[in-house]
């Protein structure tokens, strides 16, 4: 194998950075696409390249080697040849476990999540299908609990539900829990707990993609913002629904909500708030989203490209210990 498997692992260093910076410069819905997409792929790609360092490590032991009918005078996995596989392949083995028992954990705490909030509704708890079949979100039902504590959410799953406490309803007027209502819509409709659950498990792969976070979940609630906004016919009325949702929730913080799901009163508030009274888009400077996309997608492609690389590195590596091709030198 050659050094294109450490590509993968060094790159999201650099990408991470890239693609919050170009976020900025896209509009909502382009942006969280953007950081979602590229959360994903990164922490696919580190997950190959850790995969592929732990396999070469495996297979240098006799009892792997006689599984896989290899030769062990032809078994030259190129950058770890000779007896520098197995630092590299210890280190790639355990952070395997460990992501795998991030990724375990953090499945189990959002679906005892949403689970809890199911049984608060009255429905029978969701699984993992019923969150990756879609369904209607114009078909999503109000729920509204008896509680004075102000807050409201999208809870995903069939059926997708839109949660909210009668302190939430009588702290906003009609209007206003119209607009509210509009944006939780949106939160379903766009299937933004995907998103979310995407940037969570890539932050378990990598720990440079963990500050994808923060900002997808702010372009998510601009996202829903601006269609609560075109749904409603008034930027205002949404501006100051959600201004006054977040004061409310925040004078008698409420349970905490499920992990995927997203609440208009999440976020940083008054930048949203801005965001919606501004008269027109933000100005945007095309020469930076330029750069920066130009940038990010020469990571990615680089990134995409040296696991390819490192994968067929290593099928050609045992096809010649298998003696199946003659082994190259030089």
């Amino acid at each position: 194998m050659t050094i294109a498997v450490w590509a993968p692992l060094l790159l999201p260093l650099l990408a991470a950075p890239l693609a919050r910076r170009l976020a900025e410069q896209l509009a909502p819905r382009a942006a969280a696409l953007t950081l979602a997409a590229t959360a994903a792929a990164l922490g696919t790609a580190s997950l190959a390249s850790l995969g592929l360092l732990a396999v070469t490590g495996l297979l240098h032991l006799p009892y792997a080697a006689a599984l896989a009918h290899l030769a062990p005078g032809h078994w030259h996995p190129g950058a770890l040849a000779g007896t520098e596989w197995a630092p590299a392949a210890v280190a790639a083995a355990l952070a395997l476990l460990v992501i795998g028992a991030l990724a375990a954990r953090t499945a189990r705490r959002q679906l005892a999540d949403l689970r809890r909030a199911r049984r608060t509704t009255g429905d029978a708890p969701v699984g993992l299908r019923g969150l990756l079949r879609r369904s209607d979100p114009a078909a999503a039902a109000l729920t509204v609990l008896d509680d004075d504590r102000a807050d409201a959410y999208a809870l995903p799953g069939r059926p997708p539900r839109i949660v909210a406490t009668s302190g939430m309803l009588a702290a906003l007027s009609a209007p206003e829990r119209a607009a509210l209502l509009a944006h939780e819509r949106a939160h379903l409709t766009g299937r933004h707990h995907l998103l979310l659950a995407a940037a969570e498990y890539a932050a378990a792969c990598h720990p440079a993609l963990r500050p994808l976070r923060a900002p997808l979940g702010y372009h998510l609630e601009r996202w829903a913002d601006e269609c609560a906004a075109a749904e409603v016919g008034d930027r205002t009325l949404t501006a100051r629904a959600i201004g006054r949702a977040a004061l409310a929730a925040s004078r008698a913080p409420a349970d905490p909500r499920p992990r995927l799901a997203p609440a208009a009163a999440g976020g940083p508030v008054p930048q949203r708030v801005r965001a919606l009274l501004a008269p027109g888009p933000p100005r945007r400077r095309r020469a930076v989203r330029t750069l920066a996309a130009l940038a990010l997608a020469g990571c990615l492609a680089a990134t995409a490209a040296t696991a390819a690389e490192a994968g067929h590195d290593l099928h050609r590596a045992v096809e010649t210990a298998q003696g199946e091709r003659p082994a190259q030198h030089g």
